[in-house]
């Protein structure tokens, strides 16, 4: 659902970005080749969730016009589940078939353990249920629907391509969390919040930040309507604390942190919220008798540290260990 409404003119239909942090789209693109290498778990038309079975050995003659007409048209058709594997189900029809990944189906909770979905899974078999096509390659012979997707109306998928801007706030529901960021429902498309997006501090991994099923309010970040893929953000519905930090915070200032983790070159303290720097290894005097950092540093100890360097646009703070607690 889009909360603040903008109907898009003429001379707005070249959807300018907002400007992510350097690298972002990169990262997105260089994130989804990994994925394609390794066959990870992935998700939707941004990257998909589940590396697709072989579904020729249904021997349906697939009618790819007609299937490049529903997924134009975002229209809803009507399948029958003929079989399931580990990542999802298997369906078809007369002149198509296809793969829906679990994560789009609406019976199957995101975090059932592996035998608890193979059951859920098996419900489905010999049903019919309702479905759009989320994703449409007539190249690798694949076809990926989503019953979650037909719960919009007919259409949605293009009315929110073409009316979403970057800039706008929309709800959503968080649908899939991933080791690269967490997919949300926008109500008949999804996005992805990338994990540069999630949170203006760092993080070890999107589901410390967010978790399946959240209702969750975003920025649209950027729009390709050719591939359907949309860029979420989180923090950027907060300020930018290292705005604030450049301007408070000089070389040279004590400052207390608190250890966020130990790392090989060093460790990581956090100032406040969304503000860590890295107090290098070469700047740490080792205790006597002490030769490595986690037999005198450990996650939420109270340090004092020394400001050295602070660069707000790279967001980057280097620090330098003054005293600790025991």
């Amino acid at each position: 659902m889009v909360l603040r409404e903008h109907k898009r003119t003429d001379e707005e239909s070249i959807k300018e970005p907002i400007e992510p942090d350097d690298g972002w789209w990169a990262a997105v693109l260089a994130d989804e080749q990994k994925i394609e290498q390794d066959s990870e778990v992935l998700d939707l038309e941004f990257l998909r969730e589940e590396k697709q079975t072989d579904l020729n050995v249904s021997g349906i003659r697939v009618n790819w016009e007609k299937v490049k007409s529903i997924f134009s048209q975002d229209n809803i058709i009507t399948l029958c589940v003929v079989g399931h594997n580990r990542g999802g189900i298997l369906v078809e029809g007369e002149d198509i078939h296809g793969f829906v990944p679990a994560s789009h189906l609406i019976d199957v909770p995101a975090d059932l353990a592996e035998d608890e979905r193979e059951a859920h899974l098996m419900i489905y078999l010999d049903r019919e249920i309702s479905l759009k096509i989320i994703e449409c390659d007539p190249d690798k012979e694949r076809i990926v629907f989503s019953e979650r997707a037909a719960l919009a109306r007919e259409g949605q998928r293009k009315h929110l391509l073409y009316h979403l801007m970057p800039g706008d706030v929309v709800k959503g529901l968080v649908t899939n969390v991933t080791s690269f960021g967490a997919f949300v429902d926008l109500g008949g498309l999804e996005g992805l919040i990338h994990v540069s997006e999630l949170s203006w501090g760092r993080v070890n991994h999107p589901s410390d930040v967010i978790n399946v099923g959240a209702d969750v309010e975003v920025v649209v970040l950027q729009i390709s309507e050719d591939q359907g893929r949309i860029g979420l953000s989180l923090k950027r519905l907060k300020e930018n604390p290292w705005e604030r930090v450049s301007k408070s915070i000089k070389p040279g200032d004590l400052l207390e942190a608190v250890i966020t983790s130990i790392v090989q070159y060093g460790a990581f303290a956090r100032l406040e919220e969304g503000i860590e720097g890295l107090i290098h290894i070469s700047s740490i005097k080792f205790p006597e008798g002490c030769s490595h950092l986690d037999e005198f540093l450990y996650e939420g100890q109270q340090v004092q540290v020394c400001a050295l360097h602070i660069d707000p646009e790279k967001r980057r703070l280097g620090l330098k260990l003054e005293s600790c607690t025991d």
